[in-house]
């Protein structure tokens, strides 16, 4: 549908000068009712919106951002993806790999509150990661970051400033997955008294504090002036006074608040915005390149088309055609066109580039080979291969390149749009025969993909939503899980990536790239390849 240009106007007029209202409002009526200085408020858009501030209910993207700014847990990433101290100043793990020490900083406290009987503040002791972790494991919280404690046997204070934790068997990931926001710490006190209401009331140690929210409208948070980490030179962090969130579900509004100056960044890249920023080959558009930058660098994420083997279409079951459909398409054709280059094509295997445990398999483009084993499908079956494949709006463009190229060498395919929600739903209840998919990095360790097929993690109690089993590749993983030395644990991985495409019960699509657009004000924005938004190391000049 088409919306005339008057009407259009007015609409991004109404919707800028209601975010400028709604900011000075809010701002203005922050604490001591000081005027916030607009140079030092950072704004960004999520147009996904925003469901909980719970640490334990970290699962996506749009949680975990404000999350990362509210709270801190033992280990964090930096970057490059090293793990780095948090509020554990420093660690130590067994020779065997299965016990691990954290020794806890001593200036660590959660924000104030009125629960804490000393002067509304409390030291961070090592008791209070003992109560998160249970949280986790707790059925009635029901926290999606259960898992993280799976291989975990037992934890406990040792005293206020040590926190061990034992694990079943060794797992040489597990530092980074106390990485994840899931493992943050929370007050028990705070948490005890506001029950579920803790998910819009967080208290927490990390560099903003909660300051309001109004669902579906705006989320403000304030600088922490005791905030425990310093800059390089010494300097308390973080620089920013506030952090302002808005809520408007509309991509392409949100990209002209952008040029209107009303965000500060936006992130990824969307098809109705990619060739009005970005020239054919990734460049920023010549017209932007006084008051817009460009980060990008790699991301943890490979996008993928997913095959449900359980299901009984002759299709699915034929390797033939599912290595048809690996080979007969062009993914660098793909890239460059409905991408703008940005991402590479996934030809080496499902783990991504960054991460040790690539194999090294090739799924090069062969329309030749394609078509002959479609036709071989055909004489044997005496019928056309005929397949469905369901996304969300957000891919239909690349889906719909799929089912272009796949139809030139001989496969039917049918592209269903669904709801994010509902595709969702639908692939993890075993509903769908191809889904159009991601998966992005958890914690920065090839096991983390290689988790989805695993015969033990089927769908709806794990991410092997293909339903892929095969014993070789389960002998391998458990092998992997069971070695402490890296380079060992490294040629395993390859292993079952090989074996992974060899029996294709995904066709990788491109690795995915971290690409953000931001106000050319704006400084000390660092990218990493989970594409965490970090802000307490951001300022405005």
């Amino acid at each position: 549908m088409q919306i005339s240009t008057k009407k259009l106007m007015l609409k991004k007029v109404i919707i800028g000068f209601t975010i400028t209202i709604t900011l000075i409002q809010v701002l203005g009526s922050c604490k001591n009712s000081t005027a916030v200085d607009q140079k030092k408020v950072f704004r960004y858009n999520e147009y996904r919106n925003i469901t909980s501030l719970d640490p334990a209910f970290a699962r996506n993207p749009q949680n975990i951002w404000p999350i990362n700014q509210i709270f801190n847990g033992l280990v964090q990433l930096d970057t490059k993806l090293q793990i780095i101290p948090e509020i554990a100043s420093s660690w130590e793990i067994s020779s065997d790999g299965k016990t691990y020490l954290f020794y806890l900083r001593d200036d660590v406290y959660f924000h104030p509150s009125p629960l804490f009987t000393d002067d509304k503040k409390r030291k961070v002791i090592a008791s209070d990661f003992v109560y998160s972790f249970n949280r986790l494991t707790d059925p009635n919280i029901a926290s999606p970051g259960s898992w993280v404690m799976q291989q975990v046997e037992y934890y406990e204070a040792v005293n206020d400033s040590t926190l061990k934790i034992q694990l079943k068997n060794p797992f040489p990931a597990f530092l980074g997955l106390l990485t994840m926001r899931y493992c943050a710490v929370v007050p028990h006190e705070v948490v005890e008294h506001l029950g579920n209401r803790f998910r819009s009331n967080p208290i927490g140690t990390g560099p903003f504090y909660f300051k309001r929210w109004e669902e579906n409208i705006k989320l403000v948070l304030r600088k922490n002036p005791s905030y425990f980490e310093k800059d390089a030179q010494g300097n308390t962090l973080p620089y920013l006074e506030a952090v302002a969130i808005q809520f408007i579900p509309d991509i392409q509004s949100e990209f002209m608040l952008f040029l209107q100056g009303k965000l500060d960044f936006i992130n990824s890249l969307d098809a109705s915005y990619k060739d009005e920023l970005l020239t054919p080959k990734g460049a920023l558009q010549p017209a932007y390149q006084d008051r817009v930058s460009l980060l990008n660098g790699p991301y943890l994420n490979t996008e993928y088309i997913g095959i449900y083997l359980e299901n009984p279409n002759p299709a699915i079951q034929s390797l033939k055609i599912r290595e048809a459909i690996n080979i007969g398409f062009d993914r660098k054709l793909m890239v460059a066109f409905l991408r703008n280059n940005i991402g590479s094509p996934a030809k080496n295997g499902f783990i991504p580039k960054g991460l040790p445990g690539s194999s090294e398999k090739n799924s090069n483009y062969n329309p030749e080979r394609a078509r002959q084993l479609v036709m071989e499908y055909i004489q044997e079956r005496k019928e056309t291969p005929k397949l469905t494949l369901t996304t969300d709006a957000n891919y239909l463009d690349i889906c719909e390149y799929l089912q272009r190229e796949l139809q030139k060498i001989g496969i039917e395919i049918k592209v269903e749009v669904m709801p994010t929600a509902s595709l969702r739903q639908a692939k993890s209840s075993g509903k769908l025969e191809l889904f159009r998919a991601s998966w992005i990095a958890d914690y920065p360790d090839a096991e983390n993909y290689l988790s989805l097929f695993y015969s033990k993690n089927f769908s709806p109690n794990g991410p092997n939503y293909t339903h892929f089993k095969n014993e070789a590749f389960d002998t391998l993983y458990d092998l992997a899980l069971g070695t402490t030395q890296d380079s060992i644990r490294v040629e395993k991985y390859k292993q079952m990536d090989a074996l992974v495409m060899k029996n294709i019960p995904v066709i990788p699509l491109y690795y995915d790239e971290v690409i953000r657009f931001i106000q050319k004000d704006v400084r000390g924005m660092e990218i990493n390849p989970i594409n965490l938004l970090v802000l307490k190391n951001v300022f405005k000049e």
